[in-house]
């Protein structure tokens, strides 16, 4: 039979656009060093802007929380998560290198006290040892004049000293750990920790496996950062961890995350909103060209936002006019102004809700925005505030201007699933356009290859039936003594092209 191709037409982007990340928004105190990190790397600034509030929200964690209400006791935690996306060589990975080196070095710093601590802590074994010995002779004596109350009050002095607990090293960095041991991490950790993964396809598809389902609900609950858990193991016993609250960062190439969306968005396990809790996730677009700039690092803006990291390490709620509760979280509210305002952004986020005609995905996403603007301005507000207070209408002013430009990325994010079929045609005419199709194939030809977004039948035939509607490739009907067989047949416009492309 004959091909009949449809007029060839260019295939739409799926992709919607999204803005670029305005500097400003960056806090005043670590923004010089963003920048300096984007400039210098050539890298979008959205990389080092969004991770470094999420490394910032790590550091934070528990040690303060917000109140966005006036009386109600609605406690927000400023642990965020969030991801970077972006093509291979886009340099995530060198962009999340440099902003974690604060938390770097607040982990070299916790290292050499808790060698020194344990020092302190041998040399008061051996102190405990020999009053445990001295202690013994006096017990001893007691019970030999049958004075068995003194002698259990000795005794139970004796073993409180021999008891004292070894000191626990601060953490705030993990990369590769079970979530067994990231709960004993947290039980001695309660301010909380940042999970970072360098592509976090890795830490996804782990959480899919059969037989992590408690890890998965354990780091949804640690998403909110002020609840507890109660972890048996056999081997391990019980382990109670009285705060479970996890930062999560991480870089991804668009290929897998579009192939996870899929799957988690049509049923799969990831269909519980996990993914929806990367609130601080970005895919920029790539810069046009590229401008060599080298030039040594801003030493004085790197050592500005070294030390806003380092103070805020070591938050006091006293100092910073926070409301402390016997055994709760402290925290602080907003300002009369930004209060005001926070009412009003919050009745049109509810009142956008209520009346939400888009993608589940999305309106999840959107839904979180209640918890995520209070978290932005807080951390805002106590990165440039030294003086603490409650939180300023700027910080909120800053914190809603972000949840807009974070919208406008989570709809590029989530693109990819709700268009499969077009972007699975755009992935096919990518490798059509490299020269990697012959003039004729069949679609087991595409699928045999591997390639992302086409790895089965069903994705394959989907994007060709696309590629066919714009006229890119035609199906032949081809009748044999067996089965009968589709070709797939290229457009002639196409083939000219071809070669000049393949280089």
């Amino acid at each position: 039979m004959t091909a009949h191709f449809k007029p060839y037409k260019d295939l739409p982007n799926p992709l919607p656009s999204v803005p670029k990340l305005p500097p400003d928004l960056i806090p005043a105190s670590l923004r010089p060093w963003v920048v300096d990190i984007a400039e210098r790397m050539g890298c979008p600034v959205d990389f080092p802007g969004a991770a470094a509030m999420v490394c910032l929200s790590s550091v934070v964690g528990r040690q303060l929380a917000i109140r966005p209400m006036q009386n109600d006791d609605w406690t927000v935690v400023p642990n965020l998560w969030g991801a970077v996306v972006g093509r291979p060589g886009m340099l995530k990975s060198p962009a999340l290198a440099e902003v974690k080196r604060p938390l770097r070095e607040l982990e070299q710093r916790a290292r050499r006290e808790h060698e020194q601590a344990l020092l302190l802590h041998k040399a008061g074994g051996k102190v405990r040892a020999a009053a445990s010995k001295a202690a013994e002779k006096v017990i001893e004596a007691e019970v030999k004049n049958r004075n068995f109350k003194e002698a259990e009050r000795l005794a139970t002095e004796a073993v409180q000293q021999e008891e004292v607990p070894a000191p626990e090293r601060r953490r705030y960095v993990t990369n590769d750990t079970t979530v067994e041991k990231l709960g004993e991490l947290l039980s001695v950790n309660p301010r909380g920790l940042l999970v970072f993964r360098d592509e976090l396809t890795g830490w996804l598809l782990s959480l899919d496996k059969q037989g992590q389902e408690g890890a998965r609900s354990f780091f949804l609950e640690a998403w909110n950062g002020n609840g507890d858990f109660t972890s048996d193991r056999i081997g391990r016993g019980t382990i109670d961890i009285d705060a479970t609250c996890v930062s999560v960062l991480g870089g991804i190439q668009p290929g897998p995350l579009s192939m996870y969306l899929r799957h988690a968005l049509d049923g799969g396990t990831g269909d519980d909103g996990l993914l929806q809790r990367l609130q601080l996730a970005v895919w920029p677009d790539a810069p046009d060209d590229w401008d060599e700039c080298d030039r040594p690092p801003d030493r004085e803006a790197r050592e500005a936002a070294f030390q806003t990291f380092f103070r805020l390490d070591r938050i006091d709620p006293v100092a910073v006019g926070a409301t402390i509760l016997e055994g709760g979280i402290p925290y602080v509210r907003f300002d009369a102004d930004a209060q005001e305002l926070f009412r009003e952004w919050r009745g049109d986020l509810e009142y956008t809700l209520r009346r939400f005609d888009g993608h589940p995905a999305i309106e999840a996403v959107t839904a979180k925005q209640r918890s995520l603007v209070p978290s932005i301005a807080l951390l805002i507000h106590l990165a440039d505030n030294p003086q603490g207070g409650p939180v300023s209408c700027d910080a909120l002013r800053m914190a809603i201007d972000w949840a807009e430009y974070l919208a406008a990325h989570s709809k590029r994010i989530f693109a990819p699933a709700l268009f499969g079929p077009l972007t699975a045609a755009r992935e096919l005419a990518r490798h059509i356009r490299k020269g990697k199709l012959p003039d004729v194939f069949q679609a087991k030809f595409i699928y045999d290859k591997g390639w992302a977004g086409l790895t089965d039948s069903v994705e394959v035939g989907k994007a060709l039936d696309v590629l066919e509607n714009y006229g890119w490739v035609c199906s032949v009907e081809q009748r044999t003594k067996g089965r009968p067989r589709t070709d797939w047949h290229l457009h002639p416009e196409l083939r000219p092209v071809l070669p000049a492309l393949r280089r």
